[in-house]
């Protein structure tokens, strides 16, 4: 999610100040709420939370094609 989009305005770091970088569903007190999360299942998340929003579910592959390479998974994706 998008920082600016989010409630929260981002997660929060283990001292408490917020994230520049994860947004407040995904982290908090500097640990991921889902760590065992991957890349392939954030992207079939985003893609059904998509689809209820009503885009079209041949436009979410598109959308959601770039989340293997944010900061989280790169390591994984190399």
């Amino acid at each position: 999610m998008p920082l600016a989009r989010d409630e929260q305005r981002g997660g929060t770091e283990e001292d408490g100040s917020k994230s520049k970088k994860y947004c407040s569903h995904c982290y908090h007190n500097g640990k991921f709420t889902q760590p065992d999360l991957t890349s392939e299942m954030m992207k079939a998340r985003v893609q059904q939370k998509l689809v209820e929003f009503g885009f079209p579910k041949f436009m979410t592959g598109m959308f959601t094609r770039n989340i293997p390479k944010l900061e989280r998974w790169r390591n994984n994706c190399l």
